[in-house]
């Protein structure tokens, strides 16, 4: 009588059994090394999707397989639970955020744990914890202390209808990333971190990545970072504007000097509306101004010659040669890069170059291609970008243009009109958010002692209850006295707290560092246990956060180990390895309206004649995309799991895609991957008694027939190529692709009751099967271990070995071409050399036939793999 799969029976019962037996906690002291596996905590949104399902998988599969090869694995889990979701749920359902969050945090806990994930939950976080943050707010302090935070204003990212400055990673094409308005530029006083003291030590610490993060990953942190060697050239203003007397402007091209016919500034650069106050221009370089502000700066920059730009009515002068240069605003120009100014050539720039023809401003040729040709302004069509010789430059004309920029720059500095140096695209981290459900800046403003930090006994600053959230925006700590008076720290006088909150990317960036040892209560983290595990080995989370979260988290690593609150033993880098797994994607429906407007369906919303159920009209299938509410193509993962279960769910994110690739969301292919889970059940229950009475081991010395030959050869080879598939390379869908494969193997090779020999075979491929599997489909592996009297929990079973001799098939399968085209194949014996194999070759029926009245011209071998037949 068969034994049924009853997924959720199994899952309830182990899951269960692994909590009783505490079985992923991972011990401070342990004799074994460490492998700390860590995937990117969510934020506490209520419900898991189908893309976190895969994320905390492919970590889980990670952690079970290091513990399995004899690694102490520490795989804990949080929440990066501060944020707008949880403030916008208080306005809206009148929930406080704090309520609201603990509730979602407690139901997405019994998501994940019914996914049967390996989590040490003891080491379980919530950023929102008092207990967290108030070491965030004495890190804060420290670094301010060390001048390595610093206020000040500036022009930020602000959100209209959220009332609070966003990162940089929240503006999306110059919109909100959580309701699609725009975001203007709005200048405020704000908290930052020095991040540019750490510039050069994160650029120059990638190359040690190499290898071990994604190439895409590193080139966009290279980018971020923005490192370029050039010169600061100061141009005289002349009256001085405000007190300033120099406009600094910082080139790559200082060869490019006596090309300069305009100068143009940033909307955003501090002198842009002061050059113009007092002249005939200021009400429109004003106007022209706060418009440039509210446009999304990632596309002003993209096009000089379509974008706006205005005279200011001032001019400075060029110090290489005394001329008198105009100074515009061009919306095109942006701060995040040198100084805000650029010096304008169009001779040699091709925006430049735009910008000149639309104005009619002068072209200067200053450089020439080398072969002679003299090029002249009025007849060119576009910039000359190229190296050359320099012409029209007063002693320097005849000099190489590489030799000039040196020679210039000497010149520049001898005048004190410049210097070499070096610029960098990082900008310091603005860390002030205007909300409530975040951790507030530790700071007081007292009108006689200025701005004074909280003293760190009087940590943590906590969040006031009785607060107003009216959806008027701005910040609702700015709105609770009770929270706002306070006295100074100081002098005792009446004094203003801070009623800002930090930026969510602060408590991000630390985490990984207070797993180690989450219940500390001497500070953020006790030393000894971040020697013991940091770095992390390896940390799995999405490409969206290539620059923003992973650039954060390895400056304050380093701001925390500089404030001396772990060893300098500890590496610098806090992620060792990194996997930016792919997203979850499904094809969309969707009908259009008369005026082409998309209205998006769910599948339940198509009849069975494929027309809406809301409309009526013919429903139409669209590229599969991520998997989204707005576009109703999400898969609720626990539709799935009431269907099929954990470990089928779990199988298929696994199998469907290799990680780091988008995963094309089947529902068929789950059903697949759900009777493949069928077939391993019933072929080890069906055999069970057979496989558990059988010789636990296969005696090596007895001769083999050819099925148990190629049976051993099944079973070896696959525990090596699983091994080299999950082993670093994460090729997670073939080695279940192998799994299955030994899985038809097994079920085909029946030997009879009294072969011993044959019996020990079954059991030795039944025992391997079930470990190869078990990472992915950790319940049903469990159970059938048990099934086959296996001690103790398979998770903790040892990984299994092979016999490379065993795994080394006999014979070779070997692809015979002429001139390049499939022939067919011969079978060649495992250590046949490039002569024998010819011979086997020009043997074949079918390669006789293509090659009768023909000259062999050549016969090329490639060992082991092919042989191709050049015949005429």
């Amino acid at each position: 009588m068969k034994t049924p799969y009853d997924p959720h029976a199994l899952e309830t019962k182990w899951q269960s059994r692994w909590d009783d037996a505490r079985l992923f906690e991972a011990p401070d002291s342990d004799p074994r090394p460490k492998f700390y596996m860590l995937e990117m905590f969510p934020y506490p949104s209520g419900r898991l999707h189908m893309g976190h399902v895969r994320n905390y998988s492919i970590g889980d599969v990670v952690a079970r397989i290091k513990k399995k090869q004899g690694y102490n694995v520490m795989h804990p889990f949080g929440w990066d639970a501060f944020g707008l979701p949880a403030e916008n749920a208080a306005i809206e359902r009148g929930v406080h955020p704090a309520e609201w969050t603990y509730q979602n945090i407690r139901e997405m806990r019994g998501q994940l744990k019914r996914l049967g994930l390996g989590y040490d939950w003891t080491r379980e976080i919530a950023t929102c914890h008092p207990e967290y943050y108030r070491w965030e707010q004495l890190i804060f302090i420290r670094a301010l202390e060390k001048g390595l935070v610093y206020r000040r204003k500036a022009l930020v990212n602000w959100s209209e209808k959220m009332q609070t400055v966003l990162a940089n990673e929240q503006v999306i094409d110059g919109l909100d990333y959580r309701y699609g308005l725009p975001v203007v530029q709005k200048e405020l006083t704000q908290w930052f971190f020095k991040t540019t003291d750490y510039a050069e030590e994160l650029l120059s610490a990638i190359d040690d990545l190499e290898g071990h993060w994604p190439e895409r990953v590193l080139l966009e942190q290279r980018a971020r970072i923005g490192k370029s060697h050039g010169t600061l050239v100061n141009f005289q203003l002349t009256p001085p504007v405000d007190g300033q007397s120099v406009l600094p402007v910082f080139t790559t091209r200082p060869d490019t000097l006596y090309g300069v016919t305009f100068m143009s500034l940033a909307p955003e650069h501090p002198m842009a509306l002061k050059l113009a106050q007092g002249t005939p221009h200021e009400a429109a370089v004003n106007a022209f101004v706060q418009k440039a502000l509210q446009e999304d700066k990632h596309k002003r920059g993209t096009d000089a010659g379509s974008q706006g730009d205005i005279f200011t009515g001032r001019t400075c002068i060029n110090p290489i040669n005394g001329a008198e240069v105009p100074i515009y605003i061009a919306s095109y120009v942006l701060m995040d890069y040198g100084t805000g100014a650029v010096m304008a050539v169009p001779a040699h720039d091709q925006r430049d170059f735009d910008f000149a023809r639309r104005f009619d401003l002068p072209v200067q040729v200053v450089i020439n291609p080398p072969n002679g040709t003299a090029l002249a302004p009025a007849t060119m069509t576009e910039a000359y970008a190229d190296d050359g010789v320099l012409v029209n430059s007063g002693p320097f004309t005849g000099l190489p243009n590489r030799e000039a920029m040196t020679r210039i720059t000497e010149h520049l500095a001898q005048n004190n009109h410049g210097a070499q140096t070096i610029h960098y695209r990082l900008r310091d981290w603005c860390v002030s958010r205007q909300r409530y459900w975040g951790a507030p800046i530790p700071v007081v403003y007292c009108d006689r002692c200025d701005v004074v930090p909280v003293p760190e006994s009087q940590l943590p600053v906590t969040l006031p209850e009785d607060v107003d959230f009216r959806s008027e925006g701005g910040s609702p700590l700015a709105r609770c006295a009770s929270f706002v008076t306070t006295t100074c720290p100081q002098c005792g006088g009446p004094a203003r707290r801070e009623t800002d909150t930090f930026d969510t990317f602060v408590e991000s960036s630390w985490y990984q560092l207070r797993y180690a040892s989450p219940r500390c209560d001497t500070g953020p983290v006790d030393p000894a246990q971040v020697q013991q595990w940091l770095p992390v080995d390896q940390y799995i989370g999405g490409i969206e956060h290539a620059v923003g979260h992973l650039m954060y988290s390895r400056f304050y690593h380093r701001l925390m180990q500089d404030l001396g609150f772990f060893g300098p033993e500890v590496p610098r880098e806090p992620f060792q390895r990194l996997l930016t797994q792919g997203m979850v994607c499904k094809e969309t429906l969707f009908t259009r309206d008369a005026n082409g407007h998309i209205q998006w369906h769910t599948p339940e919303q198509v009849d069975e004649d494929g027309n809406s159920r809301q409309n009526g009209q013919p429903v139409e299938t669209g590229r599969a995309e991520k998997m989204s509410k707005s576009k109703h193509n999400g898969v609720d993962p626990e539709e799935i799991i009431n269907r099929y279960g954990v470990d089928s769910a779990r199988l298929f994110v696994l199998f469907a895609s290799p990680p780091e690739n988008d995963l094309l969301w089947k529902d068929e292919g789950v059903e697949g991957v759900h009777r493949f889970l069928g077939r391993v059940w019933h072929f080890v229950t069906q055999q069970r008694d057979a496989i558990a009475g059988a010789p636990h081991t296969v005696d090596a010395a007895a001769p083999l027939d050819d099925a148990q030959k190629e049976m051993r050869r099944a079973i070896h080879r696959t525990i090596e190529q699983v091994s080299t598939d999950v082993d670093g390379r994460f090729h997670f869908n073939t080695a279940i692709a192998r799994c299955m494969e030994l899985t038809n193997a097994l079920t085909r090779f029946r030997p009879d009751q009294s072969d011993a020999l044959g019996l020990a075979i079954q059991r030795e491929g039944a025992i391997a099967l079930l470990q190869l599997l078990s990472p992915f489909a950790p319940h049903i592996c469990e159970e059938l271990w048990e099934h086959l009297g296996q001690p103790g929990f398979i998770a903790e079973a040892p990984w299994p070995s092979f016999d490379p001799a065993l795994a080394k098939a006999d014979t070779l399968t070997i692809a015979v071409q002429v001139m390049g085209k499939m022939r067919g194949t011969v079978e060649a014996p495992a250590d046949c050399d490039t002569e024998a194999m010819k011979d086997l070759a020009l043997a074949h029926p079918n390669v006789q036939k293509h090659i009768a009245g023909k000259s062999i011209q050549r016969v090329i071998a490639v060992p082991g793999k092919l042989v191709n037949i050049i015949a005429r």
